[in-house]
């Protein structure tokens, strides 16, 4: 059946703290995301053939594009901050990597994490409801393989085609200018803030949305799970606040354990959205 949801990305190999490796990327966080709040998910990958994924994917249909390498990275925090890595990069994905039955899906998250994603696959779903997180557009990495942040070139053309974008300030580097600059050529866009929660920015206007409390553990993947249950929540009716507040509900789920376990079902964010319990700064 077309999938309800598809995100296009690298899944990754990421290198944990104990030096255990997990599958990591948006597509991983968002697809598990996408699953949970009951979607049928749809994801466009490419992977090495001796990457490890156990049972992760269960009951999502994985298009995976063969690689030699698969994308690692390595995720150092220090009081709150991330310093990166990236050890090797897989093939980028391409329209032709697209099954042409998938183009009449109403829902595309475009996740890329290491400039894999090209920018013509926003051209390609016409009856869609576009999503971007565009920090794999905005990473450059060195010979040592530490990652920077770079300008997105490409953000133009998508953000003329795509209906949502979702970034963090961290994704452009604290640059508060060029942060506004993508901001302007969005249709509705929003930013999140951690603890903070997130900023809409939509035509009726910018309005900050706390976060729910939570018991922090690991804040991988919390942007990438909240954008899943952003564009979930706005494709399925809700105005872009509540859409926010479901958001930050799902996301407040995902930070309170290490890996991919933590992220919550529908009933347990609509549970945690009902208790009401959010954080103000």
């Amino acid at each position: 059946m077309l999938p309800d949801y598809i995100v296009i990305g690298h899944i990754t190999r990421d290198i944990q703290h104990d030096g255990t490796i997990i599958p990591g990327g948006t597509v991983t966080y968002a697809a598990l995301t996408a699953r949970n709040l009951g979607l049928r998910v749809g994801v466009i990958t490419s992977v090495a053939e001796d990457m490890e994924m156990g049972s992760v994917f269960d009951g999502i249909e994985l298009i995976c594009w063969p690689a030699e390498d698969t994308t690692t990275f390595e995720n150092i925090y220090t009081n709150g901050t991330r310093e990166q890595y990236i050890q090797s990069v897989a093939p980028p994905l391409r329209p032709e990597h697209v099954p042409e039955k998938w183009y009449s899906a109403p829902l595309v998250h475009l996740g890329p994490i290491a400039m894999e994603v090209g920018e013509n696959l926003v051209d390609l779903f016409p009856q869609a409801l576009i999503g971007v997180t565009p920090q794999g557009w905005m990473r450059s990495w060195d010979a040592s393989g530490r990652v920077r942040h770079t300008v997105w070139t490409s953000a133009p053309h998508i953000l003329a085609r795509a209906d949502v974008l979702i970034l963090s300030e961290e994704d452009v580097g604290g640059d508060l200018s060029l942060l506004q600059s993508y901001l302007e050529m969005a249709k509705l866009a929003v930013v999140t803030d951690g603890w903070r929660g997130a900023v809409v920015y939509a035509p009726q206007g910018v309005r900050r949305l706390p976060a729910y409390y939570a018991e922090e553990t690991d804040p991988t993947g919390a942007g990438d799970v909240f954008a899943s249950a952003y564009l979930i929540a706005l494709s399925e009716g809700s105005d872009p606040y509540a859409a926010a507040r479901f958001a930050n509900a799902v996301a407040s789920y995902s930070v309170e354990a290490r890996g991919l376990s933590s992220i919550p079902t529908r009933t347990q964010a609509e549970n945690r959205m009902a208790q009401g319990l959010v954080r103000r700064s």
